[in-house]
């Protein structure tokens, strides 16, 4: 059966809108009639939207819509302002973000310094990083990575729309020695290594609160 292109494009745009949260393909694929090109839905309504005040985008694997970046200043007084991260929790994202999978002993290797599990709880809190598996050496230390929260939150599409490592150590945000083995992760980073095994289902983290007095 042949759905009309154009009353494919109002139903994504339709679920869209009304959504809570990004889209995959998959959750469109559920809402949609069967046989409906859903790909070229997405492309043409894509299309459309460009240049305009509001685009569609797809970050993290799903599609939203969501302000122009250039309009982005007409919205200053009426958004509620994050929490910002201090410069120990960059740090440790950034170094999370470029390494994973990394273990708390690898970030204090690379940060030079002990790494505090206010700044680590912080970052699991927001759902900006995850504790991914537990890493096949002795102790099995846990392993964090970044989430799709963490590429929505910074609008990358993929792990590998992260700045390049040039920048990021200009920034001060990497080390210059960095621990060997280290390297810039691939889109599907998230997956567990080869020396890691994923958590056991029950393994979740425990926030403290001490990060709320860090400077």
């Amino acid at each position: 059966m042949t759905i009309d292109p154009l009353f494919t494009e109002r139903c994504i745009e339709a679920l869209l809108f009304a959504a809570a949260e990004p889209l995959s393909v998959a959750d469109l694929a559920k809402r949609l009639p069967e046989g409906a090109d859903i790909e070229q839905g997405l492309a043409d309504l894509a299309a459309r939207y460009a240049g305009r005040g509001i685009e569609l985008v797809q970050v993290a694997g799903r599609w939203r819509y969501q302000t122009a970046a250039d309009l982005a200043f007409l919205m200053t007084e009426e958004r509620e302002e994050p929490r910002r991260l201090s410069k120990a929790a960059q740090e440790t994202l950034a170094i999370i973000a470029y390494h994973q999978p990394v273990t708390r002993a690898e970030i204090e290797a690379v940060r030079g310094v002990q790494a505090s599990r206010g700044t680590l709880d912080v970052l699991l809190e927001l759902g900006l990083v995850k504790m991914r598996g537990r890493r096949r050496t002795p102790g099995r230390p846990v392993t964090f990575g970044t989430t799709d929260a963490f590429l929505e939150h910074y609008g990358l599409a993929t792990l590998a729309d992260l700045p390049g490592v040039a920048e990021m150590r200009a920034a001060g945000l990497l080390s210059l020695d960095l621990p060997p083995g280290f390297s810039v992760p691939d889109p599907m980073g998230l997956r567990p290594g080869e020396d890691e095994d994923p958590l056991d289902g029950d393994e979740a983290p425990e926030f403290a609160q001490d990060f709320l007095g860090e400077s």
